[in-house]
Formats: structure tokens, C-alpha cells, sequence
């Protein structure tokens, strides 16, 4: 029994860096996972992040930026040095940044950290993760972003561990992933991929599902900007749909600051 009051307490005292299962961050009322990453805003309040992810797809970024301006909204882009750094990409990054949104990395080579199969399991170095991370920021400063401008840091496919986590901030940045339980992530995936597809229309049917039975205060809702063109079943097509329905819920939209 007092073991498990000291470890409580502990997980208490570093819920940012350590976290323990998903944990309640009483200071600012965030939500911490077990692997060290904030995975939900302040949820006392009703506002809900958009954020949105990108490696080498960004076809709905006219649609995406057409539906944010018509709803006078600001998101969070986390995108990788590879896209910073793709010509045809250069004027889209432009565009959000004139427009006021959060730019931030997303990893430079979108790299896999840990395995699949055994989450402890490191894939790469911590010098490899550095490197990575900062080349990430290098290509970001040609925009003008430095990375004052965007301490919150979103793990390539989502997918890390505390050590991750650790690293991450020791490089001076916070851990940052989305709020589980819409399917909202899996976007990406197209029919071929067999059970592992899911329809827009499944995704959108589970927001509603989820903000009925739970509500989504705080809510760090993650789509792709872009996806395989096997997937013709494009999640960002009923975005303005989804925004104004969680409007009428007395929802409001805000990027990371």
C-alpha cells in the first residue's frame, strides 16, 4: 500500500515527462498519456484544436484552407522537413503562415521511433532522434519559423514512448499527439488495406458518437492534409459539414499557441 502511495505521488509531481495512464495535468487541466505526451487541451473548457498532419500528400489542402477561412478558423499544422522542403509545397506552408496558423514539426524523414509490436523497443538513437527533430526545425526556419514558435512537437505517426518522450524534452519541446476515440487519424487509409480501411462516413458517424457520449472538451482532433489517391473516400470533403455541427454543440475552434 505505501508503494503505491509513492508512486502515485510521483506520477503526480512529472505527469508531463513520466505520465500515468492518461493523467489530468491539475495545473492547466491537460491530459497526459502513459508515454509522456499531452493528448488533450484544457477540459474545463469547450473549445476544440484541429490539427492536421503531412509527409508527401497534401491534396485537400485547397479544400481544408477553403473550409477553415469560410468558418473563420485557425488550426495546427504539423508537417515534416520533407514536405517544408517539396517545391510544389512551398506556396501552401506560405499561405498558412500569411493566414495566422500554427506550423509546427512533424519529424524530417517521417521516421518510425519504436516498434509496432513492443512499444519499449527504440528503432533509433537519441543522436538519430536529434538529428531528425532539428533538421525538421532547420527547414522550417526558411520560413521563418523558428522554434520559439512551435514547442509543441507531434511524433511521426503518432507513435512513441517515454523515452521519446524524455528526449523530446530535453530538446527543450513538449510531446504532442491526438485525442483517441473518433478514428479521426485514420484518414489515411485506403479499401486494398482490407479491415484496417475505414470510410469517412464511419469516421464522421464516430465524432458524433463520441461528442454524444463524451463530449469533446479539449478535444486535439487529427486529420491528414493529404492522403494515397487509393483512398477516393476523402475524410477532409466533410470537414465543413463536422465543423458546423459542433458549432451548433456550442464548440469553438482554436490552434496551438
Amino acid at each position: 500500500m505505501k508503494s503505491f502511495f509513492i508512486y502515485t505521488f510521483f506520477c503526480l509531481l512529472l505527469i508531463l515527462s513520466l505520465g500515468c495512464d492518461d493523467k489530468k495535468d491539475a495545473t492547466r487541466n491537460y491530459i497526459v498519456d502513459e508515454h509522456g505526451a499531452i493528448v488533450r487541451m484544457d477540459t474545463t473548457k469547450k473549445t476544440i484544436y484541429l490539427v492536421f498532419t503531412a509527409h508527401e500528400f497534401a491534396d485537400g489542402f485547397a479544400t481544408i484552407h477553403e473550409t477553415l477561412t469560410k468558418h473563420g478558423l485557425k488550426a495546427s499544422f504539423f508537417l515534416t522537413g520533407d514536405f517544408y522542403r517539396t517545391a510544389e509545397f512551398r506556396e501552401y506552408i506560405q499561405v498558412l503562415k500569411d493566414d495566422g496558423h500554427y506550423l509546427g514539426a512533424h519529424s524530417d524523414k517521417h521516421l518510425l521511433y519504436c516498434t509496432w509490436e513492443k512499444r519499449d523497443s527504440l528503432l533509433v538513437s537519441q543522436e538519430v532522434f536529434n538529428k531528425d527533430v532539428l533538421d525538421n526545425y532547420a527547414e522550417m526556419e526558411k520560413f521563418g519559423i523558428t522554434k520559439d514558435d512551435a514547442l509543441y512537437y507531434m511524433p511521426p505517426y503518432e507513435w512513441y514512448n517515454l523515452e521519446i518522450s524524455n528526449w523530446t524534452s530535453q530538446l527543450g519541446l513538449t510531446l504532442f499527439n491526438f485525442s483517441g476515440g473518433t478514428s479521426s487519424n485514420q484518414d489515411w487509409t485506403y479499401p486494398e488495406l482490407g479491415r484496417t480501411y475505414i470510410s469517412s462516413d464511419t469516421i464522421f458517424n464516430r465524432v458524433i458518437r463520441y461528442e454524444e457520449d463524451q463530449g469533446m472538451n479539449g478535444f486535439i482532433f487529427l486529420s491528414h492534409i493529404g492522403t494515397d489517391a487509393r483512398r477516393t473516400d476523402k475524410f477532409y470533403n466533410k470537414l465543413d459539414k463536422l465543423i458546423g455541427y459542433l458549432k451548433e454543440k456550442g464548440y469553438s475552434f482554436s490552434k496551438l499557441e
